[in-house]
Formats: structure tokens, C-alpha cells, sequence
């Protein structure tokens, strides 16, 4: 554990900047996003193509196409959340309504008997949508967020001046101390003990104290992908195609963590005595990521028989440009000293960010599929995803500076947050946070498994039945959930999520008439997470870990029409 716990502390330096592989983590999600007959076979078309959401599967999904085809996608998705912890539940709805997808191929026969066909393609894919909200509480604290800041105060030595603002000194400019210590110092969170200058910082909670907590967390985002095909067929027996994918994605969490504690350690400045008395206060958290990309897809699907098509496909990482944005975080206080409630704000109430660049894991889809007569269609996909391959690298762009009439290296702009505040870092400090940050993704996370299975059957010869199902390994490693205390976060921010396996089921129908087709499915989502407010104790995780169970339950009405000429 103490290996893990010196990792986890090295991903910490430089203030608030850090990156953190969770962030990395919601970058490379995707959904099971797409047309209607796609998602009602559980994505299983790997080896079949002629759909357009096969551009963003496998590209070799173009060469099947002997005609041009427009298309669009709608999709309402309803979620259902559901947190449960010590016998206290909490349920959320949330209704959200997409474009799934849109798009066009356009065919040509070459009238060639080797290449018959060449085709392109331009699709927009919703690769993701990020959008939860969940709420809970805890009725009987174990500890407290107070302990796990002062927890990481005394991890990196700070003294009661390092944190202590004056006329001369400000600790968000002036030093490299974590954002959290000094807002935790700020509200009487935190409590230095001993000498000054080499204290032993204390958290609120302790012999004694009792208290109950409350957490809400509103995420949302999605991912966009343009994508823009081209492909051919060998003699129909050989399907090609690569795919050029530019991706868009945006992901914001805002979080609330309060307690209200009995009996709380807390620092009196009337007395300048640390005193047991009641504690009511709230943490609020604003962090969010624009980011910008393009990966490279190829593609082939081989037709032995009439009856029997293997496909394979590469995914190269998507590497993104990624913007980080730290609002002020703020926490709302009331103690019994205090004549009214008072908050206390991260770095002086003015919003920072980060550039950083971040790539994806590589992708590899095998798929297979069998096709009887004119009747029926049974497919099967596997997809290894290689996300403990995520990596993050510096920014080496440089910028215009309007204030300065200067430019700046991308790496500097952490620690500009504004023309008058924030404290420039070293290069080797830039290179030593993002070396921790790669270091701790191959040790929190593991590579994922996905199985997708469809069928088809064709009832009438204009009307067909469609059903699917799909299920994706957690990504999370046996040592992360060991020692779940070492996950880190960004910026003030402390809570996370630990996601476990993905299952979708779905079905559908189909109809199609004089080159026109209207698909609909239903898809049924359903993944768990364990939601943690903020690590344990690294040396008492058993006694103090507080992990409420997250049940994610989202149902999906798609819709598709269609032209094929």
C-alpha cells in the first residue's frame, strides 16, 4: 500500500493543476450511440456494414454499400439513478433527447471486376453523451473530508504560514500548496497542532464526534464525432474502408459534499483554542474539460462464402487537445462563534485552466457474422480497448498573450490563471506531474473486454426483427479497488467514481419500402459504480471508507428514417 500511497501523492504537485486519470478515463468513454438498426442488434456490426453507423465501427462498412443512403437518428434517453447506503436510498430521473446520428454515403460502380465499387461517406455520430445526476447522504460519518485534507496538508509538510494569508502574502500566488489545504485552512477545516512551523495538521473529526453527510453530483457533456469514410469492394468478397474521425467532447461535474458533525474538532479564534462544538458546512466543486481530436480508423470485412463474413478493425488513440477549466471552489460555513454563516473561495474567486494534451487508447474490433439466405442475420463482435494505455502529454503550442503582447508555452498556462494571479511553475515540474499522472493510469486501470451479439430476422420482405445485447468488462483494476485510498482527483475537487461492468439489451423493428426504411429500438442500459465522496484513511481504509453503490439505469427510445437510391 505505501507503494501506491507514494504514487498517489506524487500526482498531487503544482497546486490545483494536476491531471488526473479519471478525467482521462470520461475523455475515452463511448457509448453504444447510433442508428436504430445498429443499436436494436447490440452494436454487433462489425463484420456486416451497409449501416451508417459502421463508419464509426468498422470503416470497411463503406465497401458494403452498392447505392447512395441519407439518414438520421433521434434518441430520447431517459436515466434513472439510484444510490444506496446504509439502507438509505435516493432516486433521480434524467430525460435527455439527442441526435444520434446523420449522415450520407454516396456509391459509385466502377464496372471493374476487381474493385466494383467505390464508395464515401460523411457521418456525425454522438460517440457519447456524459449527462448523470445523482444524490445521497451517509447517516453516520465514518470521517470526515476535513481528516482527508488535513491528511494531505501533512503529506506535504505545510506549515501554518504556507497557508495563512496577509497583506504579503498569498498562498494561491505564492506557493505551490494544494488548493484543498488552503481553502480547508481558510474555513476552519483543518486545525495545525504543535509547532507552527512543523505541525501536525488534524481534521475535524475524532474521538467523539458524530455527524451525518450529504453529496450531489450533476455530470454532463457528450462526445461528437464527425466522420468521414471512404472505402471499396474486391470482387465481393473483400470489403475496405478507413475512416478520418475529428471528435469534439465536452465534460463538466459539479459536486456538493456537506456535513453536519456533533461534537467536531475545530479551531475558536476567539479563544485560539482547537474546541469540540457542532459543525454545519457544504463544499462546492466546479471542474470541466473542452477538448478537441482526431484518430484514424481501418477496416476490412471478408466475404468466403455467401454465407459467412469475418471482420476486423483498428482504432487508433484519438489524440485530443484538452482544456481544463477550475471554477472557484467555495465552502459555505456556520460555527457556533460565528455571528452569521461565512464561505471561503479557492484562489482569490477567479477561474483558472490547463492545457494538456491526451491520448485515447488504441481500439481492436474482430467480428463475425453469419448470413441465412435472405432471412436472417446472426453477428458477433469482440472489442479489446487498451484503456490503461491512456496517456497524457504536455502542451507544446504556444499562445498569444494580450496582456503581456507576448506569447507563452502551453505548459505555463496552469499557473497563469489570470494576468494578476498565479505562480509560474518549471518546465521539469510540468513533466514531473504529467510522468505521476501516466504512471498511476496503468496502476488504477485495466484494459476492457467488450462481447456483442445481434440478430435479425426478416419476417415479411418488408419488415424485420431485430435484438442484441451487449456487456463490457469494468476498467478498473483489482489495486484501485485494494487500495482505493490512492485515486486522485484534480483540483479541489475530491470525490470519484469507481465504474463496474456495462450491459445493454436491446431490440427492435424495421421497415423498408421502395428504398425508404423507418428503424426503432429500444436499448436498456445498465452499469453500477461506487461513489466516493473522498479517499479514506490510507493507513484505516477498512474503518473510514464511505463507497454508496450508484446504479445507472438508462432506457433509450431510437428512432431512423432513411433513403437508400
Amino acid at each position: 500500500m505505501k507503494r501506491y500511497l507514494l504514487i498517489a501523492l506524487l500526482g498531487f504537485p503544482l497546486g490545483a493543476m494536476a491531471q488526473s486519470p479519471i478525467d482521462a478515463y470520461q475523455l475515452s468513454q463511448q457509448d453504444m450511440k447510433g442508428t436504430a438498426r445498429f443499436m436494436s442488434m447490440g452494436g454487433a456490426f462489425g463484420a456486416l456494414g451497409g449501416d451508417l453507423s459502421t463508419l464509426s465501427q468498422n470503416p470497411a462498412g463503406i465497401g458494403v454499400y452498392r447505392s447512395r443512403e441519407v439518414g438520421m437518428t433521434l434518441d430520447l434517453d431517459c436515466q434513472r439513478s439510484t444510490t444506496d447506503y446504509m439502507g438509505l436510498k435516493h432516486t433521480m430521473t434524467n430525460e435527455k433527447f439527442y441526435l444520434n446520428n446523420i449522415g450520407f454515403v454516396w456509391s459509385w460502380n466502377l464496372g471493374n471486376d476487381v474493385l466494383e465499387n467505390f464508395n464515401i461517406g460523411f457521418t456525425y455520430n454522438k460517440g457519447a453523451s456524459y449527462s448523470r445526476r445523482y444524490k445521497g447522504g451517509v447517516p453516520q460519518l465514518k470521517t470526515s473530508l476535513s481528516n482527508y485534507i488535513a491528511g494531505i496538508a501533512n503529506s506535504y509538510n505545510l506549515t501554518e504560514p504556507d497557508v495563512q494569508s496577509d497583506d504579503n502574502y498569498d498562498p494561491y500566488v505564492d506557493s505551490n500548496a494544494p488548493w484543498s489545504a488552503i481553502l480547508g485552512y481558510d474555513s476552519y477545516l483543518i486545525n495545525p497542532e504543535g509547532d507552527p512551523e512543523q505541525p501536525n495538521w488534524q481534521g475535524q473529526f475524532g474521538d467523539g464526534t458524530r455527524g451525518r453527510g450529504h453529496y450531489y453530483v450533476r455530470e454532463s457533456g457528450s462526445r461528437d464525432d464527425y466522420n468521414i469514410a471512404l472505402g471499396g469492394n474486391f470482387a465481393n468478397k473483400v470489403y475496405w474502408g478507413m475512416n478520418f474521425d475529428i471528435v469534439s467532447a465536452s465534460y463538466t461535474i459539479r459536486s456538493e459534499w456537506g456535513e453536519q458533525l456533533d461534537g467536531a474538532y475545530v479551531f475558536n479564534p476567539n479563544t485560539r483554542q482547537v474546541e469540540q462544538m457542532s459543525a454545519d458546512w457544504n463544499m462546492d466543486n466546479l471542474y470541466s474539460m473542452n477538448a478537441t481530436g482526431f484518430s484514424y480508423n481501418l477496416g476490412v470485412i471478408v466475404r468466403p462464402i455467401q454465407a459467412l463474413r469475418f471482420g476486423l478493425a483498428f482504432h487508433t488513440p484519438t489524440w485530443f487537445r484538452v482544456t481544463e477549466n477550475f471554477a472557484p471552489d467555495y465552502v459555505d460555513y456556520d460555527y457556533p462563534f460565528l455571528d452569521k454563516p461565512d464561505y471561503a473561495v479557492t484562489n482569490n474567486d477567479v477561474e483558472t485552466y490547463n492545457k494538456v494534451n491526451l491520448a485515447t487508447p488504441w481500439k481492436v474490433i474482430a467480428s463475425v457474422a453469419g448470413v441465412i439466405g435472405n432471412k436472417a442475420i446472426i453477428s458477433f463482435d469482440y472489442e479489446w480497448n487498451g484503456v490503461k494505455n491512456m496517456k497524457y502529454r504536455k502542451d507544446t503550442r504556444r499562445y498569444w498573450n494580450d496582456w503581456d503582447d507576448g506569447w507563452d508555452d502551453g505548459w505555463n498556462d496552469p499557473w497563469y490563471p489570470d494576468w494578476e494571479y498565479g505562480t509560474k511553475a518549471t518546465r521539469s515540474d510540468a513533466d514531473q506531474a504529467i510522468r505521476n499522472t501516466n504512471d498511476l493510469i496503468k496502476v488504477i486501470y485495466k484494459d476492457t473486454h467488450t462481447i456483442r451479439l445481434g440478430a435479425e430476422y426478416r419476417v415479411l420482405p418488408v419488415l424485420s426483427l431485430r435484438a442484441g445485447y451487449s456487456w463490457t468488462s469494468s476498467p478498473m483494476s483489482t489495486a484501485a479497488r485494494e487500495n482505493v485510498a490512492n485515486v486522485p482527483t484534480a483540483g479541489a475537487l475530491a470525490n470519484f467514481r469507481l465504474d463496474n461492468q456495462t450491459t445493454y439489451v436491446t431490440g427492435g423493428i424495421g421497415f423498408n419500402k421502395n428504398g425508404w426504411y423507418v428503424d426503432a429500438a429500444y436499448v436498456w442500459k445498465h452499469m453500477t459504480s461506487r461513489y466516493y465522496p473522498f479517499a479514506p484513511d490510507p493507513d484505516n481504509v477498512a474503518a473510514t471508507v464511505m463507497n454508496p453503490k450508484v446504479s445507472f439505469n438508462n432506457s433509450q427510445v431510437v428512432l431512423s428514417l432513411g433513403y437508400k437510391f
